[in-house]
């Protein structure tokens, strides 16, 4: 591990929490750098808290370091305190492993997790002393990389990174990496990287395609401006989950993570098919890992860690075909190690006795269940699936099973959503507080604590409602209003989403490459950490756009046809146009699509297996 120089133990002493910056965690990874022949920067653009609970960059430090002549290291956003002494005492932003500035490495990587996080890209990039703008940089810089959820629509960035990863990261980033290994030895030029690269499956170069608006503003085209450029780029999957094993070993952070446990990823994608969810559109199609892979990492990975808590993710866990395998092969030793299970990403539909019973042999928690609107017609609009029998149902095993706390997840703002459908949030979480005084084993001695958590519905690309203008900022707060005069029940807890976040979050979800000089502007104006509560200013951001001349709801308040060309009409994600339309029109008129796994919807995901997702011949229900 690297020395400490004195300006950086002077920054140290002057800052709330000196062990994010340190590195030195148990499983960080070091190497002599004299022998990486490719040294890459994984840099997450928010606190270290926040990043290390990020089960991505785990599963890609991991890869990557498997490599002999590879190094991949960590950088994260430092807070206020440790940014102002960086910046006062000339410290530029390093990696916890070497302490080596971002210059000094042949990649920089961002994750785009969040719409919001885009000004703490600026913000580390300045730190690192790198010219923000790709188009400043020459191959005498880092290449600059993202990937991450948000590429789906990397306009609003695009401007900023050399080169964009659209999908899975597990063989496209090592792809990279053995290129940018060729490009040294080679001695290529920037553009000579860049061309190689984008030969890559995933790889999107955002200077190789024109942009051409409309005279309303529309997008007219994005175009190739290099021979033998791809039109669309289509994302990069895995195909064989058991091909990737998960990672063995973490790094265990010194400061604690948001989400700090043995995270071991079960499957991929989801069968689900909800309208508003982007993750359930963009991961498909739907892959499995096998039980005994699982069972056998989340041990060794607790031993390696020293975890008690393995946690089995995925978008929806109890979805896993083989579920009740799976999880007889974890308690055949959790027991004995000490630890316990986790399902975060339950369904009321299927949570079912038996599954209670086998993730809480040690320790029982409050359960999350996610209703996401409160009467059933919304629920048919989303493609919910889901009905207040199951919902009923779920609460009822969970409480006579001992559990005291239930949460449940609702949106605002939802196409087509009334004021009757807003009470109907208060309406179920009544329901859930009488149903557990009518459980005669009920726990004892026990109230029941109801909590409703309500987002604001953001519409996003490659979704039914991408097409869907969002509710104004006005009428969110009205209906938050008015949920919060239907609550009469001092069991139930309300939880709301700030609308002014949200209201920014659906403009740059679908966002073009011209909001990226509003992005640049509102960062030299002050903006940065927009996630936090405490640094979002909202009229900052609204004086970065009347600064470049941008109307900001063109893109969240207004409706897209059809037919529209979107700014991500050349990032195939793998689901098809035809099928977001034929969603779109079956939720105007409430109708639900069975899920994947028991009818095909056609919606083209197929295409990156090779194949059916699903044999069609068996009992699938």
């Amino acid at each position: 591990m690297a020395e400490f120089s004195p300006k950086f133990k002077e920054a140290l002493s002057l800052v709330q929490k000196p062990g994010r910056y340190t590195g030195g965690e148990p499983g960080s990874v070091y190497k002599d750098k004299n022998a990486a022949d490719v040294r890459m920067a994984f840099c997450f653009p928010d606190t270290y808290e926040i990043g290390m609970s990020f089960l991505g960059e785990k599963i890609l430090y991991d890869l990557l370091n498997r490599h002999e002549n590879w190094w991949c290291e960590r950088a994260f956003m430092p807070w206020t305190d440790m940014k102002v002494q960086m910046e006062r005492l000339d410290i530029p932003l390093y990696c916890l492993e070497s302490k080596d500035p971002l210059t000094a490495f042949d990649i920089v990587g961002f994750s785009l997790e969040y719409e919001l996080c885009y000004t703490n890209i600026l913000a580390m990039l300045r730190l690192a002393g790198i010219p923000l703008r790709a188009e400043d940089r020459d191959e005498h810089w880092p290449l600059i990389i993202a990937g991450g959820p948000c590429v789906c629509n990397a306009e609003p960035m695009a401007d900023f990174f050399d080169v964009m990863q659209l999908g899975e990261g597990e063989q496209m980033l090592q792809d990279i990496c053995a290129t940018v290994e060729q490009g040294k030895k080679l001695h290529w030029t920037k553009e000579e990287l860049l061309l190689a690269l984008a030969k890559i499956p995933g790889v999107y170069v955002p200077s190789f395609y024109d942009v051409t608006y409309l005279p309303d503003g529309r997008v007219q085209a994005i175009t190739p401006n290099r021979p033998g450029i791809p039109a669309r780029v289509t994302k990069a999957i895995v195909k064989d989950m058991d091909a990737y094993e998960p990672p063995k070993n973490f790094v265990v952070p010194i400061v604690g993570a948001v989400q700090d446990r043995a995270c071991v990823e079960v499957l991929r994608g989801c069968v689900r098919g909800c309208r508003f969810c982007q993750a359930g559109q963009i991961y498909r199609p739907f892959r499995e890992r096998s039980p005994q892979m699982i069972s056998d990492c989340a041990r060794e990975l607790c031993r390696n860690t020293g975890y008690d808590e393995p946690s089995l993710t995925s978008l929806s866990t109890s979805d896993h075909s083989r579920l009740e395998e799976i999880l007889d092969a974890l308690n055949s030793w959790a027991e004995a190690d000490h630890v316990s299970l986790s399902l975060p990403s339950l369904r009321v539909d299927n949570f079912s006795q038996s599954l209670v019973e086998k993730t809480t042999k040690v320790r029982k928690s409050g359960l999350t269940f996610a209703a996401e609107a409160g009467t059933q017609r919304l629920r048919d609009v989303i493609n919910k699936n889901v009905t207040w029998e199951q919902i009923e149902r779920g609460c009822r095993i969970a409480f006579s099973e001992g559990y005291t706390s239930v949460k449940l997840y609702f949106m605002m703002g939802l196409p087509t959503e009334t004021m009757e459908d807003i009470k109907g949030i208060a309406d179920t979480a009544q329901k859930v507080v009488d149903l557990f005084y009518q459980i005669p084993d009920r726990p004892k001695g026990k109230g029941v604590q109801v909590t409703i958590s309500v987002a604001c519905f953001v519409p996003k690309p490659d979704t039914p409602f991408q097409f869907c203008a969002q509710d104004r900022r006005e009428t969110l707060r009205e209906k938050q209003k008015y949920l919060l005069s239907c609550v009469h029940s001092r069991k139930i807890k309300v939880n709301y989403h700030d609308s002014a976040t949200s209201v920014l979050e659906g403009v740059f979800a679908k966002g073009d490459r011209r909001l990226g000089r509003v992005i640049e502007t509102a960062f030299e104006n002050g903006a940065f950490f927009d996630t936090w509560e405490e640094y979002f200013d909202y009229d900052r951001w609204m004086d970065a756009f009347a600064a470049c001349g941008i109307d900001p709801y063109f893109y969240n308040y207004r409706a897209m046809g059809l037919e529209e060309v979107t700014p991500w009409s050349h990032l195939d994600v793998g689901v098809s146009h035809a099928h977001l339309v034929r969603e779109y029109q079956k939720a105007l008129k409430a109708e639900t699509t069975q899920p994947c796994n028991r009818q095909c919807s056609a919606c083209g995901a197929n295409k990156l297996l090779g194949g059916p997702c699903f044999d069609y011949s068996k009992n699938l229900l």
